[in-house]
């Protein structure tokens, strides 16, 4: 396997050369770059954005990303963007079994099945949860997603995501943030490939506040990795395909996107492995609320309430006395989309399945099935390790709306409420 290299932490300013004297010292914009280079400004938020929350990099390029063709219409009726229109959708539970890989040469743009969206691209609000059904590498093809970034979650095969900053190495269990308007391609060494994506068109992903767990916990800023500076040595045309208005666009560009020697910055593609958060819980009785599971926060206008929570379920610990252990039953103002990457999920061990997914939306009932209740009702309670599982949720305040493929695609689980009618009434009132 191919060794890439990656810089340290959160929102950092990094600074990586592919070759030695190409960032210029002590200034963004020299009159001349060095080695001949183009410099460009890449701003993932405001110019006017706080200095703490102020994300841009600076890259040297051998031509700058003007050069390119005109765009025309490119056409993917399955990606779609922000809430349906006049869409009916019952307060219902809904659930996906595993999604099927088509046999029709797919890569990760044409592969892309949005399953549910919410909220709108042009106010900057929302999300929209899709997977990707890829079976062929992109070559010399690249996607710029002007819409929103993209958190990638594979499920099945590696990914080798090449993009303008460098090389990320993906594999199941780890994670990729994609910026907003950076260039990338996607390989697939391991053949057929399958995962979940969130396209975030809300405020950028960040991690969250500890408050009373304080200054250690959760997702630590080191274990995100940037890529260093690499470029493509071959020239000639690119195709570029472009998302933008949610729309799709394609040019026919004289030039490679892969070819900054240099960058320096805080914005950057990012990767991260769950299996370095660190999980808290409780170890008297009860257990806090789902929130202690949260990797980034995309937060909204209102404190508190985010656009998007990207939240993991991953091994742990269980030890609370006299607690119900899985998920209790409820109803929630947020909007849960739920992913399975691998093992069984404790509140539904056999109907919900990895490369699957479900939805609860705001104030729908979910919970245990029968089978997870007559278990965590009666088991004894010793320390108990939940192992060999990952589950995911994108947490929205907003209400996800189903598009047509994920209702008539042939994955929906049509009898899935059927898991609870089993929950009989065995209220036993006192004499």
């Amino acid at each position: 396997m191919t060794q890439h290299h990656y810089l340290s932490g959160f929102g950092n300013e990094f600074a990586t050369e592919a070759v030695p004297g190409a960032l210029p010292a002590g200034r963004n914009s020299p009159q001349r770059a060095p080695l001949e280079l183009y410099a460009e400004l890449v701003s993932g938020t405001a110019f006017t954005a706080p200095r703490a929350l102020n994300r841009r990099t600076w890259v040297y390029r051998r031509q700058p990303s003007v050069v390119t063709g005109s765009y025309a219409a490119y056409a993917q009726p399955h990606w779609r963007t922000g809430a349906l229109q006049g869409a009916a959708l019952p307060p219902e539970p809904l659930r996906w079994s595993p999604f099927a890989i088509p046999a029709e040469p797919l890569d990760f743009v044409d592969g892309m099945r949005t399953l549910a969206a919410n909220g709108d691209v042009e106010a900057r609000t929302g999300l929209a949860a899709h997977v990707y059904l890829a079976n062929r590498s992109m070559e010399r093809r690249a996607f710029v997603n002007a819409d929103g970034e993209m958190l990638v979650v594979p499920q099945q095969g590696r990914l080798v995501v090449t993009t303008e900053l460098g090389i990320l190495d993906v594999k199941p269990g780890e994670i990729a943030l994609l910026p907003r308007g950076i260039a990338f391609k996607v390989a697939l060494p391991d053949g057929p490939s399958r995962g979940y994506v969130c396209e975030n068109y809300g405020a950028m992903f960040a991690l969250p506040e500890l408050g009373p767990i304080g200054s250690n916990g959760l997702a630590n800023p080191r274990d995100f990795l940037a890529p260093v500076a690499a470029y493509e040595h071959e020239t000639g045309p690119y195709e570029l395909v472009k998302k933008f208005g949610g729309r799709l666009w394609r040019s026919q560009s004289p030039r490679t996107p892969f070819d900054v020697v240099a960058w320096h910055g805080s914005l950057a593609p990012m990767k991260y492995d769950t299996a370095n958060f660190m999980t808290i819980g409780s170890i008297s009785f009860d257990h806090p609320d789902p929130s202690i599971f949260t990797v980034l926060t995309s937060p909204s206008d209102t404190p508190g309430t985010a656009n998007c929570d990207f939240v993991i379920f991953p091994p742990r610990w269980m030890v609370a006395e006299d607690t119900f252990r899985p998920p209790w039953y409820h109803r929630n103002v947020m909007s849960e989309f739920m992913g399975l990457v691998y093992g069984q999920y404790d509140a539904k061990p056999e109907g919900f399945k990895p490369g699957g997914a479900s939805l609860h939306n705001d104030m729908v009932p979910h919970g245990p099935d029968v089978d997870a209740y007559e278990r965590a009702s009666t088991a004894p309670l010793a320390p108990h390790k939940l192992d060999g599982t990952l589950a995911f949720m994108f947490e929205s305040r907003y209400r996800f709306v189903p598009t047509e493929y994920a209702l008539t695609g042939g994955a929906l689980d049509t009898a899935y409420a059927d898991c609870w009618q089993g929950l009989k009434d065995q209220f036993k009132e006192q004499p």
